[in-house]
This record gives C-alpha cells, structure tokens and sequence, in this order.
C-alpha cells in the first residue's frame, strides 16, 4: 500500500500547473484519495528558462521535458504532465505516455489587436509567433504578412500584443480556455484551413513502463478516444521526423470505432504543401498514421525536406 504521495512533475507555468493540477484532481476522484497523497513536484526547463529565442534554434522540443524525465527516470518523480505537443516523437528509455486526459478544442485561437481575424489584417501587418507551423500556415493565407518571434507565458504574449508589439498573436485555444480566457480570442481557426499542431489540446502523463503501481493508478484516468487520435497523429509526426524545425499540421477524428486523420506539411514560406486524409480502424491508429507520413514524405521528395535546413 502506498504511504507516501505519488510525486507528481511539471513545469511552474501559470498553465502546467492548471494541467498538474486537473491531473492530481482526476485521480483523486478516480481512487478516491485525499489531496496529501499527491505531490506537486515543479520544476524548471531550458525551454521555460530561454524565451528570447524560437525552440528552433535552440534544441527543439526536448526542452521542455528533459529534467522532468530525468527525475522521473532516476525515480524521483512517480509521473510527470505534460502538454502533449511538446513531446518529443521519441521518449527517453524505459519511459512512455501512459495516459492522456480528454482533449480540449484543438483549434488555434486568433488574437487580433487591429483586426478581428487573420483575413482582415491590413496590408503588411505583423503578427507575433515563435511556431514554425503557424507562421507557414499563416504566410500560406496571407504572403503579405509578417511574422516576429513571440515566446512566453500566455500573459507575456498577451502584454506583448497590448504593448503593441504586433498586430496580433495566435494561441491553442485548449490552453486559453484552462487559464480561463476563453473570451479572449478575437476568432478561432478552422482547422481545416489551419489545421493544428499534432496533439494540440491533450494533455499527457508519462510515467516509467516498469512501474505497474504508477502505471494501473493512471489507467483510470485515460481517455481512449483521447489516447487513440494523438498516438496517430505522434505516428504521422514520427515518420517525418518532426521538430521545430519543421511546419507540420495534423489532426485525428474518432467516430465510434473508426478514426479520421488529416495531416499537411508545408515549407517555412507556405507556399509549397503537400495534405492527405486516411481513415481507418482506431485500433489502427499508430499504424494509419505513420503510413500517412510516409505517404506525404514519399509525395514530397527529398527536396522538399531539404528546404527545411
């Protein structure tokens, strides 16, 4: 039996610990114990630390993860939360998603000062963004907008956008809703036209696949639609090695026992792209989704991937 708390990670952001914290509440109600079994553990990434800077330049995703899986890996963490599009494709040893809480919306969320939706930006406008995925997708709608790197916690950005900085920002709406600013977007972004980061909106448990105690606690807590759509669109982003290098959209959809993915790739100008849509089994969902990267990565060419470097 256990007798001392379940060590929980996150990061200290204002919105890692809103998702922590809907985590620890989660479990609390599934096993019916008391807050004191349960450990906010915070911790600091590189990622939260450097700001001044697109993830690009400084190492991709990893930064946001690597102490907190070092911790989780020595055993001085029980489990860590996560914000499922910063995860990293491929996980350290002996670690793994072990659960996925139910998905948020996943669509980007528009934040206009000067207009209310990215069409109605005046010419030349400048929008702040640090990702790669949005400022393709957003040169791909409008060639004549320009893109500034905006990095932060969701307040910061916003400030930046007041201060003037820019003409406007776009944010996950998943994340302005759990912070409660909802009423904040100007519009949101069809994700058809602007499809979303692969795993936008769930939030994810990673925990050490040894741990069977760990492991059968965060069973009851897992969505299975949730974990079915993100383990295919982590496939699709895994057979394209993606990175924050590179602009790749993706989605998946369940209905009932089937599921629906869309997935586009783009170059950094937005001018080039290359889509697909697969359907099949959710029982299938690791394998439908790396065949469709394989699929757009064999459509692209060689060349088009170059043009990332």
């Amino acid at each position: 039996m256990q007798t001392k708390p379940f060590r929980i990670g996150t990061r200290g952001s204002p919105l890692a610990l809103a998702q922590a914290y809907e985590t620890r509440d989660r479990l609390m109600k599934a096993h019916n114990l008391p807050q004191e079994m349960f450990e906010v553990v915070v911790l600091s990434t590189m990622g939260d630390r450097i700001t001044d800077r697109a993830l690009s330049e400084i190492g991709g995703k990893g930064l946001f993860t690597e102490e907190l899986e070092a911790q989780l890996s020595s055993g001085d963490l029980d489990f860590a939360v996560h914000s499922s599009k910063d995860m990293p494709t491929v996980l350290p040893e002996g670690l793994f998603l072990s659960a996925f809480l139910p998905r948020e919306d996943f669509r980007d969320a528009f934040i206009g000062r000067t207009a209310k939706t990215l069409m109605e930006l005046p010419h030349a406008a400048v929008v702040g963004s640090s990702s790669l995925r949005r400022q393709a997708l957003i040169r791909r709608l409008r060639p004549d907008i320009s893109t500034i790197i905006f990095r932060g916690l969701v307040d910061t950005r916003l400030r930046k956008l007041e201060e003037g900085q820019a003409d406007a920002t776009l944010l996950a709406y998943a994340g302005l809703k759990r912070l409660g600013k909802q009423d904040v977007p100007t519009a949101l972004l069809d994700p058809k036209e602007f499809p979303p980061a692969p795993a936008q909106g769930a939030i994810c448990v990673e925990s050490r696949i040894n741990d069977a105690r760990a492991n059968d606690m965060l069973a009851a807590i897992n969505d299975q639609p949730t974990y079915d759509a993100v383990t295919c669109e982590r496939a699709f982003l895994g057979a394209l090695d993606g990175s924050c290098r590179t602009p790749i959209a993706g989605y998946a959809l369940c209905d009932g026992d089937d599921l629906h993915f869309r997935g586009l790739i783009l170059t950094p100008d937005g001018q080039t792209e290359h889509g697909i849509e697969v359907s099949g089994k959710r029982a299938d969902a690791a394998d439908l989704g790396r065949k469709a990267g394989e699929q757009v990565r064999a459509a692209a060419g060689a060349g088009f991937f170059e043009s990332w470097d």
